[in-house]
């Protein structure tokens, strides 16, 4: 089973080729990234077409050969099928589906799930820990699916295999020998509702709520925002209210790379008359123009324009843009009493209206355009379309969230919706759209380190517990408890916080003092390198894969989209080894390690038959009643959502709440910039498919920083600079070295670099209030040249530099 080289690997035969062991598949190591082989070409103009069809086959066949390709591909989000691990956009669920229904990187996320490439245990003994500490996320995750389950024991320098069993007894002896506190449970947003539950129901059988998730880094300023003023911590629309909106306001996300689907729903509400307005920094492919693969105009013609307007807003400046509009609204209905304002839905649904209206009855018009960097102008025909609207829908993602002053913006967009009564009518209402494909499933059955006191007494009913009260670790308070030595135990169910969270050389520091670390996975990553004294990697099946090795046979998950249905998941692909557990099962025997087979939770029965699951979650997590039957429906069922259902609201006094908070906005020192982290279109989170960022035209490097031109030369660099970045926070500065200047189009005085590199120049003290999520879109820094580096090696072509405008000049 030799080697095979190259940039990408070589496409593998169609059917898993039986290697021994219980193992199907080859071993395949790609070259690492050469950060000096950079190449920049203009930013396209245009998303998806013929071009991300290719890209999304080509992963595929690479990857998985053939047979596993068009198998999966061709039951994506359909019913009975497998439910995308991308991201989270929704599928409709009135009428048919079309045949494909996912994106270039859904396509992406299936090619590095169904991969031939495997990691086993020969590969582990070949590379030690010292060498794996060198690679970079790129090289890891492209070993391929970690066949077997791996140790390392204090004192090793390589992870060996070691039995399920074994595996097991390690973690109980460890949880017992420490007290619940000192544990730590952390999830993904890849979880399934069934495993979430499993899941928190271990930790607090032991006696902990210690349980961060991935949500806790990125929207949880929109429920911290979302459940005092609306009384629900979710959006409030579904997929045909985007479609029939006649305004869609989508701020601080770029669609194009993080969930193409929805650039069709936004194409579709431009079709029924709707305006599309794009509020970003950098003007994105797939805020401009999108060629949908699935229609003639999309692979051979120009694609539709998807935005009417774009907002090239600096970082942190969207509370002041939605404090302006509001003024705007408020101004408006002044001059024309009764025709703007909603007043019967402000006066039965509302409170706190008369001193919102108090508050913006003025602005300082100067303030504003220096906090957003734009003009009074623009911000009035903006405010025009809200005028026109008798439907709008805002959209947002993480470019609101993380940011200190992130609750208070996004309760200035429930201001201006609930103004106009946006909320609970058809084509209207708030859209955070989640990025992962079930974080808010996770949430949804219990993974949160603060649930609600009615969730406790349901839990304990059916289940005769007393589970703590006393509230857990959130993600950032669990990276400082361990970096304080305060954690002997960290499990991880699926995930990489190693690379996720901020302040890398701190999360690193902890993970390394943490008495034993365990990680579900299915391929390797930085936490496998970065890990405790003892470690363990569990390897699972995906969700591609078939889970037939149950007394009752196949067994099938469910997942909940960003508009609240809920619906099934079920693998067909053959796993690339005999050795891999599925995650319920993975938790009941951890489960019964730790708490004894004795405990009063039956968590073999669960870990047999996910019916079990589902019988017990129907009686704790309030809107499954009836489960069991509702989630083989053809397409799930719905959660319910008392603003969007019925315009009622579970808040004190059951009135929507109208908030005032003080302008805030980012403010670089000077010979600062303001930093925001973003995605390469290669990559999903902290799983890197590729080195080809082909909308922003950056391949084959990640360690580079995008900035204005004009702001390069204000600050004295030139275009491909190399330099090191310091940020700087409360008089304290981290350092991240040998990032490559590269001019271009985003808004002035501020910049962006790709995560999870850049994460190591967010302190963690910057945190957004309320919600404690990390500052990963408000980070100050200024650039100091790398001693002994050169530009010379980055290429360009025609050596040219990309202006104002994003044009090659």
């Amino acid at each position: 089973m030799g080697l095979i080289h190259g940039r990408h690997g070589e496409a593998t035969s169609d059917e898993l080729e039986e290697t021994g062991d219980g193992v199907r598949g080859r071993r395949v190591e790609v070259e690492e990234i050469d950060e000096d082989a950079l190449s920049v070409s203009a930013p396209k103009r245009s998303a998806a077409g013929l071009t991300a069809v290719g890209v999304s086959f080509a992963r595929g066949l690479t990857q998985g050969g053939v047979s596993r390709t068009v198998r999966s591909f061709y039951r994506v989000n359909q019913p009975d099928g497998i439910d995308c691990p991308g991201c989270a956009w929704p599928e409709s669920i009135k009428g048919a589906r079309k045949h494909v229904e996912f994106c270039e990187n859904g396509a992406k996320a299936l090619a590095e799930e169904n991969t031939q490439r495997v990691a086993t245990p020969e590969w582990w003994a070949e590379h030690s820990i010292a060498e794996l500490e060198e690679a970079t996320d790129y090289w890891l995750g492209q070993a391929g699916r970690i066949t077997h389950p791996m140790v390392l024991r204090e004192g090793d320098t390589h992870y060996r295999p070691i039995s399920w069993d074994e595996a097991f007894a390690t973690i109980g002896e460890h949880v017992r020998a420490t007290t619940p506190d000192r544990c730590v449970f952390y999830t993904s947003g890849r979880t399934a509702n069934e495993t979430a539950f499993m899941y928190q129901l271990m930790a607090r059988s032991l006696g902990t709520n210690n349980l961060p998730d991935c949500s806790n880094m990125c929207h949880e300023s929109s429920g911290a925002a979302l459940t005092p003023t609306l009384g629900v911590g979710k959006g409030t629309v579904t997929l045909e209210d985007v479609e029939q909106s006649e305004l869609v306001l989508v701020v601080g996300q770029n669609p194009g790379s993080n969930h193409p689907r929805m650039l069709g729903s936004l194409t579709e509400a431009r079709k029924n008359g709707g305006k599309v307005v794009a509020v970003n920094p950098l003007p994105e492919a797939g805020l401009m123009n999108f060629k949908d693969p699935q229609t003639p105009s999309g692979l051979i013609g120009d694609g539709h324009r998807v935005s009417d307007e774009h907002l090239q807003i600096k970082v942190g400046g969207d509370q002041a843009l939605f404090q302006a509009l509001g003024h705007l609204l408020l101004a408006a209905e002044e001059e024309s009493p009764g025709t703007v304002l909603d007043h019967r839905f402000l006066e039965e649904k509302t409170r706190g209206f008369a001193e919102y209206r108090a508050a913006r009855a003025e602005i300082d018009w100067d303030e504003i355009e220096a906090a957003t960097g734009l003009t009074r102008a623009e911000i009035e025909r903006v405010g025009q379309m809200l005028l026109d609207s008798k439907a709008t829908v805002v959209c947002w993602a993480l470019g609101l969230t993380q940011q200190p002053h992130s609750v208070d913006t996004i309760r200035e967009i429930v201001n201006v919706l609930l103004l106009q009564g946006n909320i609970g009518k058809p084509g209207a209402g708030p859209c955070p759209v989640r990025g992962h494909s079930n974080v808010q499933g996770d949430r949804t059955f219990g993974v949160w380190e603060q649930m609600p006191e009615s969730f406790h007494q349901r839990l304990d009913a059916e289940f005769g517990l007393e589970t703590p009260r006393k509230v857990g670790y959130d993600s950032t308070e669990a990276m400082q408890a361990m970096a304080d030595g305060e954690v002997d135990v960290f499990v991880s169910m699926g995930g990489n916080l190693a690379r996720a969270n901020s302040d890398t050389r701190m999360m690193e520091t902890g993970m390394r003092r943490t008495g034993l670390t365990v990680q579900v996975s299915t391929k390797p990553n930085r936490s496998h390198v970065v890990h405790g004294g003892t470690a363990l990697i569990l390897p699972t099946l995906g969700r591609s894969d078939r889970d037939d090795k149950h007394p009752g046979g196949r067994q099938f998950l469910s997942v909940e989209n960003s508009m609240s249905v809920i619906s099934s998941t079920q693998g067909r692909l053959e796993p690339v080894s005999d050795h891999l557990l599925a995650e319920p099962v993975i938790i009941s025997r951890m489960a019964q390690a730790m708490l004894g087979e004795d405990h009063v939770v039956d968590w073999r029965a669960m870990g047999e038959d996910y019916d079990v699951i589902r019988d017990h979650a129907s009686r704790v997590i309030p809107g499954t009643e009836d489960f069991n039957r509702r989630i083989r429906q053809k397409y799930g069922f719905v959660l319910p959502n008392a603003p969007r259902d019925s315009r009622s609201f579970d808040t004190e006094d059951g009135r929507a709440a109208f908030t005032v908070s003080g302008l805030e906005y980012l403010a670089a020192p000077e010979g600062h910039l303001v930093l925001q982290t973003m995605r390469s279109h290669d990559q999903y989170n902290t799983t890197i498919y590729g080195l080809d960022d082909r909308y922003r035209g950056i391949s084959d490097a990640r360690r580079v920083i995008l900035i204005h031109p004009d702001d390069l030369a204000a600050l004295g660099f030139a275009d491909r600079d190399l330099v090191d970045v310091v940020s700087v926070f409360r008089g304290r500065e981290l350092r991240g070295e040998r990032y490559r200047l590269v001019g271009y189009p985003t808004a002035r005085g501020c910049a962006a670099a790709y995560y999870p590199e850049a994460n190591e120049l967010v302190h963690r003290e910057l945190v957004a209030r309320e919600s404690n999520t990390p500052g990963f879109k408000a980070m100050m820094v200024r650039f100091e040249r790398h001693r002994g580096g050169s530009a010379e090696s980055a290429e360009t072509e025609e050596g040219s530099v990309i202006d104002s405008a994003g044009v090659m000049a």
